[in-house]
C-alpha cells in the first residue's frame, strides 16, 4: 500500500473510531435524529427542538446501559 493509502486508511479509521466509538447506537440515534430534523424542516415544521431531546436520551440511554452492565458485572 502507498503512502497515500495508508494515510487514507488512517484518516478514515480515525474518523470511524471518532464518530462510533464505543456505541454504535448513539452515532446511529444521531444521524436518524439528524435525518428527522432535515426532513422536517424540509416540510416547513420548527424542529430546532429535536436535536437537543434526541441528544439527551441518547445519552441517557448509553448511561443506562454502561451502568446496568457494569451492576451485572459486580454480580
Amino acid at each position: 500500500m502507498t503512502g497515500i493509502g495508508r494515510a487514507a486508511r488512517g484518516f478514515g479509521a480515525f474518523w470511524w473510531d471518532f464518530i462510533v466509538g464505543d456505541d454504535w447506537r448513539v452515532a446511529a440515534g444521531v444521524i436518524v435524529a439528524l435525518v428527522v430534523t432535515m426532513v422536517l424542516v424540509h416540510h416547513g415544521v420548527a424542529a430546532w427542538w429535536l436535536m437537543p431531546v434526541a441528544a439527551l436520551l441518547l445519552l441517557s440511554a448509553s448511561l443506562w446501559e454502561a451502568a446496568t452492565s457494569a451492576r451485572h458485572k459486580q454480580q
